[in-house]
């Protein structure tokens, strides 16, 4: 992991399925390919969008973090 390419917040932003065909979302400094999951289809899973850090929002979900394990890891989020 020490070795993944770093993203900003704005990079990050422009992986929402809107502005680039790329779905990202951003967990505990890691960000995720999340392109694939039917549940991310145009960039929002249900009140979450896409292109953003969803630290803090996962408190809010009936899932835990466990969630991420199923998707790749393509960079960290420079903070």
């Amino acid at each position: 992991m020490d070795n993944l390419q770093l993203y900003t917040k704005q990079q990050l932003a422009l992986r929402n399925g809107q502005d680039k065909p790329q779905i990202w979302v951003a967990y505990k400094g890691l960000i995720y390919d999340v392109t694939e999951s039917r549940l991310w289809r145009n960039g929002k899973h249900y009140e979450h969008w896409a292109g953003q850090d969803l630290t803090e929002e996962l408190s809010d979900a009936p899932h835990t973090e466990t969630v991420f394990e199923k998707f790749t890891v393509i960079g960290k989020l420079n903070v």
